[in-house]
C-alpha cells in the first residue's frame, strides 16, 4: 500500500494533457503543443560548447555540495549587475533545477503544520511540495482585474504565528503577470520570510522585473537556467538563502543530492557571462508571439483584462465557452488538436480559465488559434442545441 505522504500528491494536470496529446500523436494526429511551459529554442551554442569542453577536460566528478565556487560567484555578480544587491557566494547553493531548490527551502524553513501563504492561482507544484513535508499551503485569491497581483492587505489578514513564509512568483506561472515593486515591498514588511521564485527573470517585455532582495534580506530566492537560457534538460538551478539557513540546506543537499552536475555548472558560468545576446534574441521573438496570441485570443472571445508582460504564458478567461476548464481543455485537445492547460491545475480560483504557452513557433501559434476558433464556434453551437 502506498504511503500517506505519496497519496497527498495531486496529479500535475498539464502533464496529463501532454501525455494524452502524445497518445494522439502516436495515432497519427497532428497536435500543436501550447500546454507545457518549456522553451522551444535550443540551448545557445556557446553554452553547449562550454559543457563539451568541460567534459573533455575531465570535469565529471562530484563538486562541492554547494556547487562550484566560480558559478556561485558568477550568480552573485549577476544579481549585483541586474538588481544592485549584494549576495555573497556563500549564500548560494547550486541545485539540480529549481524543484530540488524548493524542497531544500521548504524543508529548512517549515515544521509540520507550519503554513506558507501563496496566491491562487499559482504554479501547480507549490502546494504539493508544501504538503509533502506536512506543512500547510494557505492560499490567497488573486484576480484578473488587478493582473492577478497579491493584495498585501489580504495577505496581512492571513498572517498568524503558524505562517513562516510568503511565496511569490514574478513573472508568474500561470498568469505571465508581474508583481509591482510597491507590492513586493509591502509583502516584505509583513514579517514572514519571503520565498521568491525568480525562474522567469530575463523573460520580461515592456516592464522590468525586480528581485525580492531589493526590498529585504529575509528572503529565499529560487532561480535557474531552464527558462532564460533554454536549458530545461540541463537541470541546473540555485537557491540564494539567508545565511542562517545555508548550513541546514547544505546538509540536506549532501544527503539527498550530493551535488549538482559538474559540467553543467561550467556551462552555467558561460551562460551567465557570455550568452545574454542570445537571450535577447529569444526574448524579442517571445514578445512578438505574446502580442500576437493576446490579440487572437481576444478576437476568439477569451477575456484578458490585464495583458501579461512576462514569462511565456497567458491565463485567459474562458467562461464564455465553459466553466469547466478541465473538460474544455481536453475538448480542445481532442477536437482542435491543440494542447492547452486547464486553469483548475493552478488552483480553485483559476477554474474557468485556460493557460496558453506561447513557447512555440509563430507558424504553429497562428495555426493553433485558427483551429481553436473554428472548434469553439462548433462547440458553442453544439452546447446551445444540446
Amino acid at each position: 500500500m502506498a504511503s500517506k505522504r505519496s497519496e497527498k500528491i495531486s496529479p500535475f494536470i498539464v502533464m496529463e494533457v501532454l501525455e494524452r496529446a502524445q497518445e494522439l500523436q502516436r495515432e497519427g494526429k497532428d497536435i500543436i503543443h501550447l500546454e507545457v511551459g518549456e522553451p522551444d529554442f535550443d540551448t545557445p551554442e556557446i553554452v553547449k560548447e562550454a559543457a563539451i569542453n568541460a567534459l573533455r577536460e575531465g570535469k565529471t566528478q562530484y563538486t562541492h555540495s554547494m556547487g562550484l565556487f566560480e558559478l556561485r560567484e558568477a550568480i552573485s555578480e549577476d544579481y549585483k549587475a541586474r538588481y544592485g544587491v549584494d549576495v555573497s557566494p556563500d549564500q548560494v547553493i547550486i541545485t539540480s533545477g529549481t524543484s530540488p531548490a524548493m524542497l531544500l527551502i521548504f524543508s529548512a524553513l517549515l515544521d509540520p503544520t507550519d503554513e506558507v501563504i501563496l496566491s491562487d492561482p499559482a504554479y501547480a507544484c507549490y502546494p504539493n511540495f508544501i504538503n509533502y513535508i506536512d506543512a500547510v499551503p494557505n492560499p490567497v485569491e488573486v484576480y484578473e482585474d488587478e493582473g492577478f497581483q497579491f493584495d498585501p492587505d489580504k495577505v496581512k489578514e492571513k498572517i498568524s504565528s503558524k505562517v513562516k513564509g510568503i511565496l511569490i512568483n514574478s513573472p508568474s506561472n500561470p498568469t505571465g503577470n508581474l508583481l509591482s515593486p510597491e507590492r513586493m515591498k509591502s509583502l516584505s514588511e509583513l514579517g514572514p520570510h519571503i520565498i521568491s521564485d525568480e525562474i522567469y527573470h530575463g523573460l520580461v517585455y515592456e516592464e522590468k522585473e525586480h528581485s525580492i532582495l531589493e526590498f529585504t534580506d529575509r528572503a529565499f530566492v529560487m532561480n535557474g537556467f531552464s527558462k532564460r537560457y533554454a536549458m530545461t534538460g540541463w537541470r541546473l538551478g540555485y537557491v540564494i538563502s539567508p545565511p542562517e539557513f545555508v548550513r541546514p540546506m547544505q546538509k540536506m543537499q549532501q544527503n539527498f543530492f550530493i551535488s549538482s552536475n559538474n559540467f553543467a555548472q561550467w556551462a552555467g558560468i558561460t551562460a551567465l557571462k557570455k550568452a545574454e545576446s542570445e537571450v535577447e534574441k529569444m526574448r524579442s521573438i517571445y514578445n512578438e508571439r505574446r502580442k500576437f496570441i493576446i490579440k487572437r485570443l481576444k478576437e476568439i472571445g477569451f477575456v484578458i483584462k490585464v495583458d501579461p508582460v512576462g514569462a511565456f504564458y497567458v491565463l485567459a478567461n474562458a467562461k464564455a465557452f465553459s466553466n469547466n476548464s478541465y473538460e474544455l481543455a481536453f475538448a480542445i485537445l481532442e477536437g482542435a488538436g491543440v494542447g492547452v492547460t486547464p486553469g483548475i491545475d493552478f488552483g480553485k480560483n483559476a477554474e474557468g480559465y485556460i493557460r496558453f504557452c506561447y513557447a512555440n513557433s509563430m507558424e504553429n501559434i497562428r495555426e493553433a488559434m485558427d483551429r481553436i476558433e473554428t472548434f469553439l464556434h462548433k462547440y458553442l453551437q453544439k452546447n446551445k442545441s444540446g
